[in-house]
Protein backbone atom coordinates (compact mmCIF):
# COMPACT_ATOMS: atom_id res chain seq x y z
CA UNK A 1 0.00 0.00 0.00
CA UNK A 2 1.35 3.46 -0.92
CA UNK A 3 2.37 5.68 1.97
CA UNK A 4 0.26 8.85 2.21
CA UNK A 5 1.88 11.83 3.90
CA UNK A 6 -0.22 13.89 6.34
CA UNK A 7 -1.85 16.83 4.57
CA UNK A 8 -0.74 19.24 7.27
CA UNK A 9 2.91 18.26 7.02
CA UNK A 10 4.73 21.11 5.27
CA UNK A 11 8.29 19.78 5.55
CA UNK A 12 9.79 16.43 6.43
CA UNK A 13 13.19 14.82 6.06
CA UNK A 14 13.97 11.21 6.82
CA UNK A 15 17.51 9.92 7.41
CA UNK A 16 18.91 12.81 5.40
CA UNK A 17 22.60 13.05 4.71
CA UNK A 18 24.24 15.99 2.94
CA UNK A 19 27.87 15.75 1.90
CA UNK A 20 30.07 18.24 0.08
CA UNK A 21 33.29 16.60 -0.95
CA UNK A 22 34.66 14.88 2.11
CA UNK A 23 32.71 17.11 4.53
CA UNK A 24 29.49 15.83 6.08
CA UNK A 25 27.07 18.73 6.61
CA UNK A 26 24.03 16.76 7.81
CA UNK A 27 24.12 13.21 9.12
CA UNK A 28 21.08 10.89 9.41
CA UNK A 29 18.73 13.78 10.21
CA UNK A 30 15.00 13.11 10.57
CA UNK A 31 12.59 15.95 11.33
CA UNK A 32 9.12 17.16 10.38
CA UNK A 33 7.19 20.44 10.50
CA UNK A 34 3.42 20.77 10.43
CA UNK A 35 1.19 23.63 9.40
CA UNK A 36 0.81 26.24 12.12
CA UNK A 37 4.09 25.39 13.81
CA UNK A 38 6.83 27.98 14.36
CA UNK A 39 10.28 26.41 14.71
CA UNK A 40 13.55 28.00 15.76
CA UNK A 41 16.74 26.24 14.64
CA UNK A 42 19.78 26.79 16.85
CA UNK A 43 23.34 25.55 16.83
CA UNK A 44 26.97 26.69 16.61
CA UNK A 45 28.68 27.66 13.36
CA UNK A 46 28.95 24.65 11.08
CA UNK A 47 26.10 22.79 12.77
CA UNK A 48 24.13 22.46 9.52
CA UNK A 49 21.46 25.11 10.11
CA UNK A 50 21.75 26.89 6.77
CA UNK A 51 22.13 23.58 4.92
CA UNK A 52 18.86 22.40 6.45
CA UNK A 53 17.14 25.63 5.47
CA UNK A 54 18.40 25.21 1.89
CA UNK A 55 16.71 21.81 1.80
CA UNK A 56 13.49 23.41 3.02
CA UNK A 57 13.84 26.06 0.31
CA UNK A 58 14.24 23.41 -2.40
CA UNK A 59 17.61 25.01 -3.13
CA UNK A 60 19.61 21.89 -2.28
CA UNK A 61 19.11 18.16 -2.75
CA UNK A 62 20.19 15.60 -0.14
CA UNK A 63 23.04 13.21 -0.82
CA UNK A 64 20.95 10.46 0.76
CA UNK A 65 17.57 10.19 2.46
CA UNK A 66 14.26 11.76 1.48
CA UNK A 67 12.83 15.27 1.72
CA UNK A 68 9.15 16.12 1.34
CA UNK A 69 7.96 19.69 0.87
CA UNK A 70 4.29 20.66 0.95
CA UNK A 71 3.24 17.13 0.14
CA UNK A 72 5.74 16.70 -2.70
CA UNK A 73 8.96 14.70 -2.77
CA UNK A 74 12.04 16.74 -3.55
CA UNK A 75 13.52 15.37 -6.76
CA UNK A 76 10.16 14.20 -8.10
CA UNK A 77 8.37 17.54 -8.44
CA UNK A 78 8.60 20.56 -10.74
CA UNK A 79 10.50 23.18 -8.72
CA UNK A 80 8.97 25.98 -10.80
CA UNK A 81 5.60 25.09 -9.30
CA UNK A 82 6.91 24.34 -5.81
CA UNK A 83 9.15 27.33 -5.06
CA UNK A 84 6.45 30.05 -5.14
CA UNK A 85 4.78 28.21 -2.25
CA UNK A 86 7.90 28.78 -0.12
CA UNK A 87 8.94 32.21 1.15
CA UNK A 88 12.69 32.55 1.80
CA UNK A 89 14.26 35.59 3.48
CA UNK A 90 18.01 35.19 3.45
CA UNK A 91 21.02 37.45 3.07
CA UNK A 92 22.12 34.96 0.39
CA UNK A 93 19.77 36.63 -2.10
CA UNK A 94 20.85 40.21 -1.33
CA UNK A 95 23.44 40.27 -4.10
CA UNK A 96 20.77 39.25 -6.61
CA UNK A 97 18.51 42.23 -5.87
CA UNK A 98 19.15 45.38 -7.96
CA UNK A 99 20.37 48.16 -5.67
CA UNK A 100 18.56 50.70 -7.85
CA UNK A 101 15.16 49.00 -7.58
CA UNK A 102 12.54 50.71 -5.44
CA UNK A 103 11.58 49.08 -2.15
CA UNK A 104 8.00 48.74 -3.39
CA UNK A 105 9.18 46.82 -6.46
CA UNK A 106 11.55 44.60 -4.48
CA UNK A 107 8.58 43.50 -2.38
CA UNK A 108 6.21 43.22 -5.34
CA UNK A 109 8.53 41.01 -7.41
CA UNK A 110 8.35 38.41 -4.66
CA UNK A 111 4.98 37.44 -6.15
CA UNK A 112 6.80 35.86 -9.10
CA UNK A 113 10.07 35.08 -7.35
CA UNK A 114 12.04 37.31 -9.72
CA UNK A 115 14.78 39.65 -8.55
CA UNK A 116 13.85 42.76 -10.51
CA UNK A 117 10.85 44.25 -12.21
CA UNK A 118 10.98 43.52 -15.93
CA UNK A 119 8.07 42.71 -18.25
CA UNK A 120 5.88 40.76 -15.85
CA UNK A 121 2.42 42.21 -15.20
CA UNK A 122 0.87 42.48 -11.76
CA UNK A 123 -2.79 42.43 -10.87
CA UNK A 124 -4.50 45.01 -8.66
CA UNK A 125 -4.61 42.38 -5.91
CA UNK A 126 -0.81 42.10 -6.11
CA UNK A 127 -0.39 45.86 -5.77
CA UNK A 128 -2.77 45.85 -2.79
CA UNK A 129 -0.95 42.99 -1.05
CA UNK A 130 2.38 44.69 -1.64
CA UNK A 131 1.09 47.89 -0.05
CA UNK A 132 -0.23 45.93 2.94
CA UNK A 133 3.11 44.23 3.47
CA UNK A 134 5.01 47.51 3.19
CA UNK A 135 2.83 48.92 5.96
CA UNK A 136 2.99 45.80 8.16
CA UNK A 137 6.79 45.80 8.06
CA UNK A 138 7.23 49.53 8.59
CA UNK A 139 8.33 50.19 5.01
CA UNK A 140 5.49 52.27 3.60
CA UNK A 141 7.41 55.53 4.05
CA UNK A 142 10.34 53.95 2.20
CA UNK A 143 8.36 52.59 -0.76
CA UNK A 144 10.01 54.88 -3.31
CA UNK A 145 13.51 54.66 -1.86
CA UNK A 146 16.01 52.53 -3.73
CA UNK A 147 16.93 49.25 -2.09
CA UNK A 148 20.63 50.07 -2.04
CA UNK A 149 20.09 53.08 0.24
CA UNK A 150 18.42 51.13 3.06
CA UNK A 151 19.89 50.42 6.47
CA UNK A 152 20.56 46.82 7.49
CA UNK A 153 17.35 46.63 9.49
CA UNK A 154 15.30 48.09 6.64
CA UNK A 155 16.81 45.63 4.19
CA UNK A 156 16.00 42.68 6.48
CA UNK A 157 12.39 43.81 6.80
CA UNK A 158 12.16 44.28 3.04
CA UNK A 159 13.38 40.71 2.48
CA UNK A 160 10.73 39.33 4.85
CA UNK A 161 7.95 41.37 3.23
CA UNK A 162 9.15 40.13 -0.15
CA UNK A 163 9.17 36.51 1.07
CA UNK A 164 5.53 36.89 2.16
CA UNK A 165 4.41 38.41 -1.14
CA UNK A 166 3.46 35.08 -2.74
CA UNK A 167 1.34 34.15 0.29
CA UNK A 168 3.55 31.10 0.94
CA UNK A 169 2.69 27.99 2.91
CA UNK A 170 6.16 27.86 4.45
CA UNK A 171 8.29 30.85 5.50
CA UNK A 172 12.06 30.47 5.98
CA UNK A 173 13.95 33.12 7.95
CA UNK A 174 17.73 32.78 7.81
CA UNK A 175 19.32 34.81 10.63
CA UNK A 176 17.06 37.86 10.19
CA UNK A 177 18.58 39.55 13.27
CA UNK A 178 22.20 39.26 12.13
CA UNK A 179 23.99 42.61 11.94
CA UNK A 180 21.22 44.61 13.59
CA UNK A 181 21.73 47.02 16.46
CA UNK A 182 19.64 46.69 19.62
CA UNK A 183 16.83 48.91 18.37
CA UNK A 184 16.65 47.18 15.00
CA UNK A 185 16.67 43.75 16.61
CA UNK A 186 13.89 44.57 19.06
CA UNK A 187 11.73 46.12 16.33
CA UNK A 188 12.21 43.02 14.19
CA UNK A 189 11.48 40.60 17.04
CA UNK A 190 8.24 42.46 17.81
CA UNK A 191 7.10 42.28 14.18
CA UNK A 192 8.03 38.60 13.94
CA UNK A 193 6.06 37.92 17.12
CA UNK A 194 2.96 39.48 15.53
CA UNK A 195 3.46 37.19 12.54
CA UNK A 196 4.03 34.16 14.77
CA UNK A 197 0.75 34.72 16.62
CA UNK A 198 -1.20 35.20 13.37
CA UNK A 199 -3.20 32.01 12.86
CA UNK A 200 -3.38 32.69 9.11
CA UNK A 201 0.39 33.03 8.74
CA UNK A 202 2.41 30.18 7.20
CA UNK A 203 4.50 27.67 9.09
CA UNK A 204 7.80 29.31 10.00
CA UNK A 205 11.41 28.16 10.34
CA UNK A 206 13.80 30.65 11.95
CA UNK A 207 17.56 30.13 12.03
CA UNK A 208 19.46 32.13 14.63
CA UNK A 209 22.56 31.97 16.81
CA UNK A 210 21.00 33.82 19.74
CA UNK A 211 18.04 32.82 21.91
CA UNK A 212 17.39 36.53 22.55
CA UNK A 213 16.26 36.80 18.91
CA UNK A 214 13.49 34.20 19.29
CA UNK A 215 10.13 35.99 19.05
CA UNK A 216 7.31 35.16 21.44
CA UNK A 217 4.85 32.84 19.72
CA UNK A 218 7.40 30.32 18.48
CA UNK A 219 6.24 26.84 19.38
CA UNK A 220 9.10 24.42 18.70
CA UNK A 221 12.89 24.22 18.66
CA UNK A 222 15.48 22.12 16.84
CA UNK A 223 19.03 22.04 18.22
CA UNK A 224 21.86 20.93 15.91
CA UNK A 225 25.51 20.13 16.45
CA UNK A 226 27.91 18.84 13.78
CA UNK A 227 25.05 18.03 11.44
CA UNK A 228 23.12 15.96 13.95
CA UNK A 229 20.08 16.56 16.14
CA UNK A 230 20.78 17.22 19.80
CA UNK A 231 17.12 17.76 20.68
CA UNK A 232 13.83 18.65 19.01
CA UNK A 233 10.29 19.26 20.18
CA UNK A 234 8.17 21.87 21.94
CA UNK A 235 10.20 24.96 22.68
CA UNK A 236 9.79 24.85 26.47
CA UNK A 237 10.99 21.25 26.66
CA UNK A 238 13.81 21.67 24.14
CA UNK A 239 15.27 25.09 24.85
CA UNK A 240 16.68 24.10 28.22
CA UNK A 241 20.00 24.69 29.94
CA UNK A 242 20.89 21.01 29.58
CA UNK A 243 20.23 20.76 25.84
CA UNK A 244 21.79 24.13 25.00
CA UNK A 245 24.89 23.21 26.99
CA UNK A 246 25.19 20.00 24.95
CA UNK A 247 24.59 21.91 21.71
CA UNK A 248 27.28 24.53 22.28
CA UNK A 249 29.62 22.36 24.39
CA UNK A 250 29.57 25.00 27.10
CA UNK A 251 27.73 25.29 30.43
CA UNK A 252 24.76 27.55 29.63
CA UNK A 253 21.94 28.78 31.80
CA UNK A 254 18.64 29.59 30.09
CA UNK A 255 16.00 31.84 31.63
CA UNK A 256 12.69 33.27 30.44
CA UNK A 257 11.30 36.75 30.91
CA UNK A 258 8.01 38.03 29.48
CA UNK A 259 7.96 35.39 26.75
CA UNK A 260 11.59 35.98 25.74
CA UNK A 261 14.57 33.70 26.27
CA UNK A 262 17.93 34.70 27.75
CA UNK A 263 21.13 32.64 27.78
CA UNK A 264 24.43 33.13 29.52
CA UNK A 265 27.38 31.03 30.58
CA UNK A 266 26.67 29.17 33.77
CA UNK A 267 29.02 29.40 36.73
Amino acid sequence: MAFTRPVDEVFACQHVLVRRGSKLLLADLSWSVRAGQRWVILGPNGAGKTTLLQLAAAALFPTAGSVHLLGEELGAVDLVELKPRIGWASSAILNNLPVGESVANVVLTGAYGVTGRWREKYEVVDEFRGAQLLKAWGLDALANRTFGTLSEGERKRTLIARALMSDPELLLLDEPGAGLDLGGREDLVQRLAILAFDSKAPAQLLVTHHVEEIPPGFTHALLLRQGQVVAQGSIDQTLTSTFLSQTFDLPIKVTQLAGRYLAQRAG
